[in-house]
């Protein structure tokens, strides 16, 4: 900075603490500037905080809406085109719909009415992203550009008519000890400034017609995402009604009991072994008469005096430790087991 420029610095800050603190009064603007000024504040601040609250309304999961943002920038800094989209709930709602649906499968109405539900919110979803899309391209990217161009311009000229404001006033201040042609150009730069700042704003305020153009595309969009979801909700409904009679229409199947025979091997201590058969009247039909149960689940013995088996296994029952453990042998070994992994077949004699 060259040292007139410097010493023009040093008279604007002198200015301003002379207002700021011994109440001096500056040239002061009309009216009709001011509220020109004020409404531009109040616009710029809008777009600010506008363009933000418009993207969390379209993303409201500040999570997800992060994890997209940062995997976009490394998309772009990588030279990748493609961008990551926003996971839309009624997406995710409709993929857990669609994973069920599809394990039940088509001879459930159950499993058939949640694929019909699950492809509806995912239909939806991807009318949202397409909301997403629209609102970014015709609101929130126009605002930001307005941002970018015009607020911004205005705002350069209303920081440069400050500065020149200062200048003016405190060379009007020290008149008398400044030479007039110089308290006369600082006048100029003043009003040049006033002008420009002013045609600026008015020219910005006199076309908020394009601002209301923007808020027209956004209600577009909103409008056509519902009526997409309203009528993808009303032909699934109209599904989910036709589900309901074919599946009201349809005769019960009555259950019909089959029987269960299972013929298990039990191996006796002298190393004979005799088979056991097991009807589905649950009763033990054995040539051999003494107490005996089934395993319903595999034990692992923790040391020895426990008696391991699988699933299945036949175990003779020789004694009952207390409510929680029997002893049994199988296969030769003894041993304790718990109450709990077995079903008795032919109870301890009492």
């Amino acid at each position: 900075m060259s040292v007139s420029g410097l010493k023009k610095q040093f008279h604007k800050a002198s200015q301003l603490l002379n207002e700021k603190i011994n109440g001096a009064e500056g040239t002061r603007l009309d009216e009709d500037f001011i509220k020109m000024e004020r409404k531009i504040n109040v616009t710029h601040k809008l777009v600010l905080e506008l363009v933000p609250k418009t993207t969390e309304y379209l993303q409201p999961n500040p999570a997800y809406r992060a994890r997209v943002g940062m995997l976009n920038t490394v998309s772009r800094l990588r030279g990748k085109v493609k961008s990551v989209s926003y996971p839309q709930t009624e997406g995710i709602l409709g993929d857990c719909m669609l994973r069920y649906g599809r394990e039940l499968g088509t001879d459930s109405t159950f499993g058939c009415v949640l694929v019909d539900f699950g492809e509806a919110l995912k239909h939806i979803g991807h009318a949202r992203d397409m909301l997403d899309i629209r609102v970014k391209t015709s609101f929130t990217d126009p605002l930001q550009c307005l941002q970018d161009s015009e607020l911004k311009e205005i705002g350069y000229h209303l920081r440069k008519l400050e500065g020149r404001r200062l200048d003016f006033d405190y060379k009007k201040r020290r008149k008398g000890k400044l030479a007039a042609l110089e308290i006369r150009k600082a006048h100029e730069k003043f009003e040049e400034s006033r002008e420009l700042a002013e045609r600026s704003m008015h020219c910005f305020l006199e076309n908020d017609v394009e601002q209301v153009h923007h808020l027209s595309a956004l209600v577009e969009a909103m409008l056509d995402y519902h009526q997409q979801s309203c009528q993808i909700l009303s032909d699934l409904r109209s599904t989910l009604q036709s589900r309901i009679s074919s599946a009201s229409s349809r005769p019960k199947r009555e259950y019909t009991p089959k029987p269960v025979t299972n013929t298990m091997c039990y191996m006796e201590p002298n190393g004979f072994s005799n088979s056991l058969s097991f009807q589905s009247s649950g009763g033990c039909n054995s040539i051999l008469d003494q107490p005996c149960c089934q395993a319903l689940y595999s034990f692992n013995p923790e040391n020895a005096r426990e008696l391991g088996f699988k699933e299945g296994d036949l175990i003779t029952l020789t004694n009952q430790i207390d409510e929680n453990w029997y002893e049994g042998m199988i296969n030769g070994q003894s041993g304790f087991f718990p109450i709990s992994y077995v079903q008795v077949l032919v109870p301890l004699p009492q």
